[in-house]
């Protein structure tokens, strides 16, 4: 793979008029000259401050709100920092499903239940993890209900209950930019306000990352705040991330494609209510094959009145576990398997026995518009580019409290890289369920670590190379837009072709593009304002995920749950019963390994 990835950009360059798509090489011809920067704030008005705590919660969505809370119970002084504001923050304000595994009521044992997730997953799943959800659930969500997060279509105060409580800090709308490691371990964190001129630097005894995932800012889901900052923070000071090859396959509505509001259906204003147990192989990329064979539209759903189920579907494409394909659809490989198989015709439109009510669609209201985003009607790709099947992705984790490579820093949610599910989804509700429950384990873990440590206060020097690195979008005098370079990431990554039905030649070309954003435009990037600088920096987090993402997905030569390769479209059990985990290298390369399946990951 190394030789293959390394072949020299002006090869590429050459050629790709006839790779990469047209706008993204109308783009960078149109556009490539840089722009004269005229800053409207200057960067020796900022103001400099020093918070100190025993552990520093980053993220204001579930996983954040459960450490904070825990670790506080748990002894230790506690703050949270979120880029956002508490239960508004990412993805947390769209979920309205939680998973609550009640054995008395239950139609599934907890057996059959990790039984089931592990075939789903086809292996990819990390058991420990899966576990967890099955046994803590319950108290998880009667917890929520206590705090009243079910009573309202919106969580901000059901979150703010327990915090005031507990008179826990809450510093809102700070984007974290560093973490800062010493000694080993580390010892904080540092970013800066979104409302006024100021850079704070957080010293603590522990962190704990609840960040979320991200994206490349697509069109149609709520995940454009998301762009994996506490990822690409904690890789820079060495810890290894896993799971960038996997894919969220949400599609969007083509109707009002853009609109994040329209997609979702008007569930931002329905209460969240618990799910049950109900495994499914689900939002995989059998919508993206489709398209990609047959062409557009996609019509997600039922088949409508006088349509043949060959209209909306393509032999071929992502394999689905036998069990998981429904009474009355051909075997492996006839027809798309996940959502697809739910409604291949009218009488099998559901698992046996529940037409019309199965998988996904089965938390759809009686509303003809409800259910979740892009699920009805003419579907389009690419709603959640950039992001991976939630816990999939994120810090990879040296046992079951999140604990990450880095001594003292965890991670919960999805800034975690836990397989719950493995690189599928299997269960509604799930995801929202398992941020709570790995909160509360890495921040009772974390509190406990910051009683046996003394606290070192960050360097000078590093404080000041810091500021510097924070406050340089603003300092230059020309260079590229945040906006400009956003454009060309998102012209070369998201199409169909590229990101979601693989193949080596595609993706090495997008990789070359990258590669020259990252060596020329990150370095150059501009900023006028606050916000602009906010969105400088999460570009340079955007631009370092497509690395991995294309760089990860080459070196999986399988198709497996949400990666699938054109090239390699067969499941390889014999080389690829492993996970993929990245690692930055003393001189700053992207290194590669393979951690085995069911295994904690190599650590010393």
């Amino acid at each position: 793979m190394t030789d293959k990835l390394n072949l020299s950009r002006r090869q590429f360059l050459g050629v790709a008029g006839g790779v990469l798509s047209a706008s993204a090489l109308a783009s960078m011809s149109v556009n490539a000259s840089s722009t004269v920067n005229k800053p409207k704030i200057m960067s020796q008005d900022f103001e400099i401050e020093q918070q100190e705590t025993d552990v520093l919660v980053i993220g204001g969505g579930f996983a954040g709100l459960f450490a904070a809370v825990k670790a506080h119970d748990a002894g230790a002084k506690t703050m949270i920092v979120a880029k956002g504001s508490l239960g508004r923050s990412g993805l947390t304000p769209f979920a309205k499903g939680v998973f609550k595994f009640d054995p008395t009521t239950s139609k599934m044992t907890a057996e059959q239940f990790l039984a089931k997730v592990k075939a789903s997953s086809i292996n990819t799943n990390n058991p420990v993890f899966t576990k967890q959800l099955v046994d803590h659930s319950y108290a998880h969500a009667e917890q929520l209900k206590e705090w009243g997060f079910f009573d309202s279509a919106l969580c901000r105060n059901s979150f703010l209950k327990p915090i005031e409580a507990r008179n826990i800090p809450l510093v809102e709308r700070v984007m974290i930019t560093h973490l800062i490691k010493e000694q080993g371990r580390v010892v904080g964190a540092s970013g800066f306000s979104l409302n006024t001129n100021k850079i704070i630097h957080f010293n603590a005894k522990t962190v704990v990352l609840c960040t979320g995932s991200g994206g490349f800012k697509p069109n149609g889901f709520p995940v454009c705040d998301l762009t994996h900052d506490g990822t690409i923070m904690a890789y820079n000071i060495g810890a290894k991330i896993t799971g960038k090859e996997w894919n969220d396959g949400h599609p969007g509505s083509a109707k009002n494609s853009g609109s994040s509001y329209d997609n979702w259906h008007g569930q931002i204003e329905e209460k969240p209510s618990v799910n049950g147990p109900e495994v499914h192989h689900d939002l995989g990329m059998e919508l993206n094959y489709q398209a990609y064979v047959n062409g557009g539209p996609v019509t997600m759903g039922p088949p409508q009145p006088g349509q043949k189920k060959t209209e909306s579907t393509a032999v071929g494409g992502p394999y689905t576990p036998p069990e998981f394909l429904h009474a009355g659809m051909p075997p492996k490989q006839q027809q798309p398997g996940g959502l697809l198989s739910m409604f291949s015709d009218k009488q099998n439109a559901g698992p046996p026995g529940r037409p019309n009510a199965g998988g996904i669609f089965s938390i759809f209201s009686s509303k003809g518009d409800s259910g979740p985003p892009g699920m009805g009607g003419e579907s389009v790709g690419g709603s959640t580019a950039g992001m991976a099947i939630h816990k999939s992705e994120g810090l990879v984790p040296i046992d079951e409290n999140g604990l990450s490579t880095i001594p003292g820093l965890y991670a919960a949610g999805d800034a975690l890289g836990s397989y719950m599910s493995g690189g599928i989804y299997t269960q509604i509700g799930g995801s929202s369920a398992a941020s709570c429950i790995q909160g509360t384990f890495a921040g009772e873990a974390a509190a406990k670590a910051s009683q046996s440590v003394s606290s070192i206060e960050i360097p000078v020097k590093k404080r000041a190379n810091i500021e510097e690195e924070i406050l340089a979008p603003l300092k230059r005098e020309r260079g590229f837009s945040p906006a400009w370079v956003t454009q060309v990431l998102q012209s070369v990554m998201i199409p169909n072709f590229v990101l979601y039905i693989k193949k080596e030649r595609m993706m090495q070309a997008a990789l070359i593009y990258v590669e020259e954003l990252k060596e020329h435009s990150m370095p150059m990037l501009i900023a006028d304002d606050l916000h602009k600088l906010r969105i400088a920096h999460e570009t340079v987090n955007m631009i370092i995920t497509a690395e991995m993402k294309l760089k990860a997905s080459l070196m999986r030569t399988e198709s497996r749950c949400s990666h699938y390769r054109l090239d390699y479209p067969e499941t390889d059990s014999e080389n690829w019963e492993a996970w993929i985990n990245i690692q930055k290298g003393d001189n700053g390369e992207m290194n590669f390994e393979k951690q085995p399946f069911g295994l904690w990951p190599e650590f010393s």
